[in-house]
């Protein structure tokens, strides 16, 4: 049986690791180019890290298709900056400018083809965030922990349900894991990419650090009612609430820089912060 459970709670956390890659606000996002009779993909990015500018490269062969690259600060009013498009081959190439880390710009093209407007198909204009370099093994090993967290989280909680004994020792491997990935680790990420050790509760409203804090207060508290009897109830209960929290697309609602005050605030806040 515990073979199942484990091969069952590998299945869900692949499930979520897919799911987390698929979708958030950094994805990239794939649209096309349509001219008179060619059709091209191209893909526009939404985050970008290091301290260079952001290429943005439409692999569009007809050569005879020009056009620009327009943007500006985000979110902001001020006029688009508008730049060419240079011919590279069969790439049309230009660049973003970097910005301060967790500072965003939203961005569109104008291509046209004989004088006639290009179609681009499923795009409006594009928001991009920056960040600084987050070294390889530091995000790699941050990476392997919160996955690793997910599956153990998956497999206490099944072994919870079912009463299998091991699950009180299993409680407290998943929290360790949780509280070094998330709580050591996690800020570790957040300062080389934003410059800020911490942007959720009682500092800042990042999503991304809020939902590494619930899981971890709810293992605590599972960690907490080991002593009682109605410890497995809370083991599960803190496993539902994990696969909860990872469900929510990662930088959902991310840190982001108020272009006016220079400071880190929580993303969704800050247009409403600006109608006062």
């Amino acid at each position: 049986m515990k073979s199942f459970i484990w091969i069952f709670a590998i299945l869900i956390t692949a499930a979520a690791g897919y799911y987390q890659r698929v979708t958030g606000p950094t994805k990239p996002l794939k649209a096309e180019v349509y001219t008179d009779v060619q059709r091209f993909p191209v893909v526009f990015q939404r985050t970008h890290g290091g301290t260079t500018d952001c290429p943005v490269v439409l692999q569009i062969s007809d050569i005879t298709v020009k056009g620009y690259l327009l943007y500006r600060k985000y979110p902001s009013k001020d006029e688009m900056t508008k730049v060419e498009f240079k011919r590279e081959g069969d790439k049309l190439t230009a660049s973003l400018p970097n910005q301060p880390p967790a500072g965003k710009l939203e961005y569109t093209v104008a291509l046209e083809k004989n004088g006639s407007p290009v179609k681009i198909d499923k795009v409006a204009p594009v928001v991009i965030r920056f960040k600084g370099e987050v070294p390889t093994v530091v995000l790699i090993i941050h990476i392997l922990l919160m996955f690793m967290g997910m599956l153990f989280s998956n497999v206490t909680g099944i072994y919870a349900l079912f009463k299998i004994r091991s699950y009180k020792f299993l409680t407290i491997v998943t929290f360790a894991i949780l509280a070094v990935g998330g709580l050591i680790l996690g800020p570790i990420v957040q300062k080389y990419a934003f410059n800020e050790w911490w942007a959720g509760i009682p500092f800042g409203w990042d999503l991304t650090d809020n939902k590494t804090l619930i899981a971890i207060l709810v293992w605590l508290m599972a960690l907490e009612m080991l002593r009682k009897k109605s410890s497995a109830f809370w083991v599960v209960v803190a496993s539902l609430v994990t696969i909860v929290i990872f469900a929510i697309p990662h930088s959902l609602f991310g840190s982001q820089l108020d272009q006016e005050t220079g400071k880190i605030i929580q993303g969704a806040i800050l247009p409403f912060l600006q109608l006062f």
